[in-house]
């Protein structure tokens, strides 16, 4: 009897553990992840020309700092869940907001300044294959954190979850503009897609520092409580 009822109270802690390792692995994924996608999406932009697939490739970059944060707070949450954010994450979630914010402003003034000159790029082909390939792993990562942040109950797994939503979003933009540039030629689209991206850039920016800031573990939207 005995040896079942260690049993059964050691099994949940088994579970809870290898729930914590699979939100760890979704959070190491996302870091590789931004950081092939931002190298390919700059290398492409650049040599395409296109701004909005540049800005897209900067954000990813900025996204693997946030990601960094994240993988942290997973390691934290396992020993201190009540614990609100320690000084790694608030660090990072500044550092993210100050590099959202410039890229905004970069976005804008560039955006404002082809459109000024009338600057086409090259090709946005490589911007409609990157945005769907985004899309695609963006949708899977959200799904895995979904079940994991459930099976645990944490509030902060699934606000992370939340947050990867905005990266469908600007890949969303990133489709629809280059899509539209291929079929159409329409000078503009890929300024106004790169503007697109700046509003979101700037969302995500205020919410890294309002988060620092109430020191709690949910942002973007989605409401919880400190813990």
């Amino acid at each position: 009897m005995r040896n079942k009822e260690n049993m059964k109270q050691t099994k949940p802690a088994e579970n809870s553990k290898q729930l914590y390792k699979q939100a760890f692995g979704l959070a190491l994924f996302t870091i590789i992840y931004n950081i092939a996608e931002g190298l390919v999406s700059i290398w492409l932009g650049y040599e395409d020309e296109s701004l909005a697939l540049f800005g897209f490739g900067v954000d990813s970059f900025i996204e693997v700092i946030s990601g960094l944060g994240i993988a942290h707070m997973i390691i934290r949450i396992q020993t201190k869940p009540d614990l609100s954010h320690d000084r790694f994450e608030r660090t990072a979630l500044r550092i993210t907001g100050f590099s959202l914010y410039a890229l905004a402003a970069g976005l804008v003034f560039s955006g404002i300044y082809n459109i000024v000159t009338q600057h086409k790029p090259e090709t946005t082909f490589w911007g409609i294959v990157i945005a769907l390939i985004s899309i695609a792993a963006m949708w899977m990562l959200i799904r895995g954190k979904i079940r994991v942040g459930k099976k645990l109950n944490s509030d902060a797994i699934l606000a992370d979850a939340e947050c990867t939503r905005v990266c469908i979003y600007m890949s969303v933009i990133l489709l629809f503009s280059s899509g539209i540039y291929e079929l159409t030629g329409f000078a503009y689209i890929d300024s106004i897609g790169s503007l697109g991206l700046s509003y979101f850039a700037f969302s995500e920016a205020k919410e890294s520092f309002k988060k620092a800031k109430n020191n709690t573990l949910c942002s973007c939207g989605h409401g919880c409580t400190n813990k």
